[in-house]
């Protein structure tokens, strides 16, 4: 199953405009933390997500899109495939 990595960036964003992408993103199955193969989580740098799923890199970036925009902010979003962590 693909991972991905997502970063968000809103443009003139407060931190409760990243409390709202944050639960935008959750709704659509993005995680604020991952895990390593000892179990061990972590968690992400701020406006970072994970993803896994059966969906494309396109699907993941289109999901983010939407999260990002019902914020009501401008925002940029980067997805990356990861090929391991």
């Amino acid at each position: 199953m693909p991972a991905y990595t997502t970063r968000v960036e809103l443009h003139k964003a407060t931190g409760e405009d990243y409390t709202n992408l944050h639960a935008a993103m959750e709704e659509r199955g993005f995680a604020r933390t991952i895990t390593s193969g000892k179990g061990v989580t972590y968690h992400l740098p701020w406006g970072e997500y994970e993803f896994s799923g059966t969906e494309t890199r396109a699907d993941v970036l289109r999901m983010a899109m939407e999260a990002a925009g019902s914020t009501g902010r401008k925002y940029e979003v980067l997805v990356t495939q990861s090929a391991g962590r």
